[in-house]
């Protein structure tokens, strides 16, 4: 910006405009009004601010409470400062995402949230099993790797699943091959008739267990589990709409997006190159911006067309290569 508003004066304010405007390459200039439309504009920052501050340690004192309610409920040695979250959504098994939310006394650490492509072969479409064991792995494995002490504030004080005795016994043996039995782990199943407010808690050894159906902790878990589930379907769909538009031709080593050619039977030296763009087949081959070829058919101009059946020969030999 050229000029910024200020509510109340700095030090040396002359220096400040100078080192400013080197920055950005342009003056800029520094403004403490005290009456009219810009004071009123300053009063309307701070009044957002204070209003923000308050709403913002009212969450706070809300979250405390609630994170010493799940530490009460689940026996947890102190009140957790890391909560991941894990969730994976597929559709019969294809474009399989699995989800990681993260929150603490701050609330949701958004910054924090991962997401991981499934990967494995060998898993049958659809194994919930299977992929929540997948995620869990490469999760610990980097935990691991980056932060082997547990220094950094990485590492969760408490993992929810969402699942039930299923995905709470597969998660247990990911992290009994890594050595991290001592993080607690509770899985939330949706309970009888799947209905909300109805969840049972799973853990490891341990009975399954319920809250109250209006207890203040159960509430906050369910917006967990629903924030997981949000990132999760998210991320699937994004994935899915990624696969949708996937070009064969990208599998195919030495493609590019855009894969540009001379054609060796008409080209002179001088003349500019052919293109091929991806999608397409090149049959109307035309030096890149004369504006030849079918256009009106593919949309793309250079002498492409995606409908094409056939490309022409000169064309077909150098997308061969």
């Amino acid at each position: 910006p050229r000029q910024l508003i200020l509510s109340n004066e700095i030090e040396n304010p002359d220096l400040m405009a100078e080192a400013l405007s080197g920055k950005i390459g342009r003056k800029v200039e520094l403004l403490v009004p005290q009456r009219g439309e810009k004071a009123e504009l300053v009063d309307g920052a701070l009044r957002n601010a204070r209003e923000s501050l308050a709403r913002r340690m009212a969450e706070t004192a809300t979250q405390t409470k609630l994170l010493q309610g799940l530490a009460d409920a689940f026996d947890l040695p102190k009140p957790p400062d890391r909560i991941e979250v894990y969730d994976n959504s597929h559709i019969q098994g294809t474009n399989a995402v699995g989800a990681m939310i993260v929150a603490g006394p701050e609330g949701m650490m958004k910054n924090q949230y991962r997401k991981f492509n499934i990967r494995g072969d060998d898993l049958t479409p659809g194994d919930d099993f299977g992929m929540m064991k997948e995620v869990l792995h490469r999760r610990f494995k980097r935990l691991i790797k980056e932060d082997p002490d547990r220094s950094r504030g990485l590492w969760p004080d408490l993992l929810l699943i969402d699942g039930g005795a299923g995905q709470v016994s597969a998660v247990a043996s990911i992290m009994a091959q890594h050595g991290v039995q001592d993080i607690p782990m509770v899985g939330v199943a949706k309970g009888i008739d799947r209905d909300a407010g109805k969840e049972e808690f799973h853990r490891v050894g341990k009975r399954p267990m319920a809250l109250r159906h209006n207890d203040p902790v159960l509430y906050f878990i369910q917006r967990l589990r629903d924030e997981a589930h949000r990132f999760a379907i998210g991320s699937h769909r994004a994935r899915r709409k990624k696969e949708m538009v996937k070009n064969p031709l990208d599998e195919i080593a030495g493609m590019m997006s855009n894969l540009f050619i001379a054609d060796p039977l008409t080209a002179a030296p001088d003349q500019p190159p052919y293109q091929l763009h991806r999608h397409q087949l090149l049959v109307d081959a035309r030096p890149v911006g004369t504006g030849g070829g079918r256009a009106d058919t593919c949309g793309a101009g250079g002498g492409c067309c995606c409908c094409a059946a056939a490309a022409t020969p000169a064309a077909a030999a150098a997308a061969a290569v």
